[in-house]
């Protein structure tokens, strides 16, 4: 019998903490940190246009420190950016 894995996308609807445990699976390096290169592959991964464009463009708008990185600090930003940039419906709590 073999297994077959498959990047879990992301729902519809879905609160911060499922939108982080998504990110969280293209931290290759496990850092907890998001480069622009893995933004890149979970945005390549939503089927999106030109997501290296996206990805260098969120990175640029999100990144407060200019580390070239998203750090824990600013994962905020990240769904603002992903709420207002890519669509994506993100709500603050648990349960809709």
């Amino acid at each position: 019998m073999a297994f077959i894995c498959f990047p879990v996308l992301p729902q519809k609807d879905m609160t911060v903490g499922e939108f982080e445990a998504w990110l969280r699976q293209f931290d290759s390096n496990h850092d907890g940190r998001i480069s622009k290169e893995e933004l890149q592959r979970a945005l390549h991964s939503l089927h999106t246009w030109f997501p290296w464009w996206k990805a260098r463009r969120g990175i640029k708008e999100v990144d407060v420190n200019r580390n070239g990185m998203v750090d824990k600090e600013e994962i905020g930003k990240l769904v603002n950016y992903a709420q207002q940039h890519l669509h994506m419906k993100i709500c603050d709590y648990d349960s809709y």
